[in-house]
């Protein structure tokens, strides 16, 4: 889901220059942590993505949204064959509507268990899931529910199927698999949650046990409170939590030490919500364990040893934001040496003399955990990087790591919706290759709305990629 820069509830702490920070723990070996299957919509292989454009037009109707399917291939995203998803594709209830945001947030997993992976879309008002199939994403079919703020996908049973999970900050409901092709789930349950109902979802397996657990992030008005740890269970996600006693939020749980056990890095923020916009950033991990989080925890800022930059804060008074390291975070392993690494959006970042320009940062995983060693950086200034760096572009405002061309490395699309084409707004996406020392310019690609072939005036493509 698109966030707002200058309404973000979710945005990292103001950090004063520290190196990565452990406390003493440990974790006894465990087996490997469930781990996501490819997004693959064809099934061929390749990971595919889904970039979303809640802000484009459909059928001349501005602002209707639809979601870019850009499917992968040897070569890197076959741009060439992409596809529109919007209110008009076969199964999708309703008609494009002005402003209905359609695809402003979506989530990818093979709902129906048949091998494809299917793609779920929304708008914060009504959800569907498009089928994946041999030819990608076709049928559509509406997913029964009221509001729903967020969806993610999960194996919070530990049986193999794919859940989803929809928050809709009074109640967290799962939905458990296989889904019925008029989008059914086999079996539900909820939990019903207080004032400060979940902000955003992050799912993972923590305790190693083959079942996903979900860590919520929560706030209140202007207040932040800590994030909470729902256990997966062998019957279901559990209906009781356990605070985390940090404030994390828009996070990943991945395996980044390879003990066995999910790690949640996740953004750190500050208790005062509305403040967080003007922050120079922090990533949190903090390791899992069998038990659930152990005490082991790590800070990463663009302060600490290895990580390019200097972390800057902004001013409130004058309106000028901060870096906000950590805004968008993904998992996946760059370098194929079997530790994830992590993709830090750093949207606030300041180049060239102009605010708010972005840039994104690669941390690498390793036996030590996550750390600053080896860190590389990017925006559109650096060389053979297409475009220029613009105030206000904040590339980087969303990461997401896949191995689009099945190389067994994953390469990172940057979303940045704020990017101008030939309109303001239309937004625009990055593609990094993966390689064995981390990413590369070599062989990089973008794509638009005007590329695809699209609507571009106001798309804000590149919101969210699934």
């Amino acid at each position: 889901m698109r966030r707002s820069l200058i309404a973000a509830v979710a945005v990292t702490a103001l950090a004063t220059p520290l190196a990565v920070v452990v406390t003493a723990g440990s974790a006894s070996a465990a087996p490997a942590a469930a781990g996501k299957s490819v997004t693959d919509f064809n099934h061929d292989g390749y990971a595919d993505l889904a970039v979303s454009a809640g802000g484009g037009a459909v059928d001349g109707v501005a602002g209707a949204g639809y979601v870019s399917i850009v499917y992968g291939s040897a070569s890197g995203p076959d741009t060439a064959h992409a596809k529109q998803i919007n209110r008009t594709t076969p199964g999708i209830p309703g008609a494009p509507e002005e402003d209905g945001s359609f695809g402003a947030s979506t989530e990818a997993g093979d709902f129906d268990g048949d091998g494809y992976t299917d793609l779920t879309v929304s708008n914060g008002k009504t959800d569907a899931v498009v089928w994946g199939s041999a030819n990608g994403l076709t049928q559509g079919a509406e997913l029964p529910g009221d509001y729903v703020n967020e969806l993610k996908a999960g194996d919070f049973n530990g049986d193999g199927k794919t859940d989803l999970v929809a928050n809709s900050q009074s109640t967290l409901k799962v939905n458990y698999g296989p889904f019925t092709r008029d989008g059914k789930p086999a079996s539900t349950s909820s939990v019903e949650n207080g004032d400060d109902g979940p902000q955003n979802l992050m799912v993972g397996d923590v305790t190693g046990d083959g079942a996903d657990d979900l860590v919520t992030g929560h706030a209140m008005e202007e207040m932040q409170h800590s994030s909470r740890l729902w256990k997966g269970t062998k019957e279901g996600l559990s209906k009781t939590s356990t605070p985390t006693k940090k404030f994390t939020t828009n996070g990943v749980i991945a395996d980044v030490d390879k003990d066995g056990y999910g790690d949640l890095v996740a953004r750190e923020v500050d208790e005062v919500s509305e403040m967080q916009v003007y922050d120079a950033g922090a990533v949190r991990v903090v390791y899992g364990s069998a038990s659930g989080f152990s005490n082991r925890t790590a800070k990463i800022t663009q302060d600490t040893a290895g990580v390019p930059g200097v972390g800057e804060q902004g001013d409130p008074d004058l309106n000028d934001r901060g870096d906000q390291f950590g805004y968008s975070l993904s998992a996946g392993d760059v370098t194929g040496d079997g530790y994830p690494d992590i993709a830090v959006g750093v949207p606030g970042e300041d180049v060239d003399s102009a605010g708010d320009t972005g840039a994104v940062v690669l941390l690498k995983g390793g036996a030590n955990g996550l750390t600053g060693t080896g860190a590389q950086a990017f925006n559109q200034s650096t060389a053979a990087v297409p475009g220029v760096s613009e105030g206000n572009d904040n590339f980087g405002e969303e990461v997401k790591l896949a191995d689009v061309n099945k190389d067994g490395l994953a390469d990172l699309t940057v979303g940045v919706p704020q990017e101008d084409g030939t309109t303001k707004d239309s937004g625009a996406a990055w593609l990094f290759r993966g390689a064995k020392t981390g990413l590369t310019t070599t062989g990089i690609t973008s794509f638009s709305p005007s590329s695809l072939g699209t609507p571009e005036a106001g798309a804000y493509f590149g919101a969210d990629i699934s």
